[in-house]
């Protein structure tokens, strides 16, 4: 008898640890819009620094040509360029633009990470919070379960409907894109590197601290990717040109696959991240059409 309970323990216990082995592959992307490597160098955000100590920042990250919003965000998700993807200004839409995608879906748009996922990861759940209007023409909404626009450059409750989605979701590999554009437009009005500016980038942390708050009380947190991400920078009131105050911006990642190197200088671009996406995923099924490359370094 006494035997029989132990290997009953023992085979409890064997199965409890499998299934923590097991936990769905979980990623949140954090993308703050206009996030330059000065701001990133000068605001305090203690809670972005104990997110990334454990994993890899890079301060040297270029976007894509031109330096503005939309062609780099389409980057991100479609680890391609603009002469690729095909969006080469904000304005653009799936109705109008002057340059034809180099490859397109059913419905007509170039192919996102969050098709690829869609296709190839069984139960996978994706979430896409924006509080930009534009930004998301690029993206099939067909790929996406759940979407939320925040009026106003308003934050807060989009980052309360990532969580609510995290917390659901929990039991299912998930991709959650969670962005604000405030940064940028403080740049935009205020200047960049101005008080404004890096007083919302240091509310953007706040906003940060409390979510990963959150995810630690749930036990969300330690199972979960979290990738930091920007389109560019910015020099006096805009951007769209080449100094590397818009031409060099902060990436970081932290995760269970991501190794402890702190800040890198290995060359890395926006359009690599998508393939990053995919390999946490375990995804080698990707479009011919991408060209990102993958930094192998960050991965354990």
């Amino acid at each position: 008898m006494k035997k029989f309970l132990f290997k009953l323990v023992f085979l409890s216990v064997a199965s409890i640890s499998a299934v923590a082995q097991k936990s769905p592959a979980r990623v949140l992307v954090l993308g703050l819009d206009g996030f330059s490597t000065e701001g990133y160098k000068v605001a305090k955000h203690p809670n972005i620094d104990k997110l990334v100590a454990e994993g890899v920042l890079s301060l040297s990250t270029r976007p894509v040509m031109p330096s503005i919003t939309l062609p780099n965000w389409t980057s991100h998700f479609t680890s391609s360029g603009p002469e690729e993807h095909g969006v080469t200004a904000n304005n653009w839409t799936l109705e109008k633009h002057p340059l034809p995608a180099i490859a397109v879906d059913e419905q007509g748009y170039y192919p996102s990470i969050f098709k690829v996922l869609k296709d190839n990861v069984r139960n996978v759940k994706t979430a896409y919070y924006y509080n930009w209007k534009e930004l998301i023409n690029p993206i099939n909404q067909k790929y996406l379960d759940e979407v939320a626009f925040e009026e106003k450059d308003g934050y807060q409750v989009n980052y309360g409907k990532a969580f609510d989605f995290m917390l659901k979701n929990r039991k299912d590999p998930a991709l959650i894109f969670l962005y604000s554009v405030h940064t940028d437009h403080a740049g935009h009005e205020f200047g960049w590197m101005s008080e404004p500016y890096i007083k919302a980038i240091e509310a953007a942390d706040v906003a940060i601290g409390a979510l990963l708050d959150k995810l630690k009380a749930e036990g969300l947190y330690k199972d979960t990717h979290f990738l930091l991400i920007t389109d560019h920078g910015g020099i006096n009131k805009g951007h769209g040109g080449v100094s590397m105050n818009e031409m060099q911006v902060p990436w970081a990642i932290t995760g269970p696959k991501i190794r402890k190197r702190g800040l890198v200088t290995d060359f890395n671009s926006n359009k690599n991240t998508s393939l990053v996406l995919a390999r946490i995923f375990n995804v080698s099924k990707l479009p011919e059409a991408w060209t990102g490359i993958l930094p192998n370094v960050i991965f354990k």
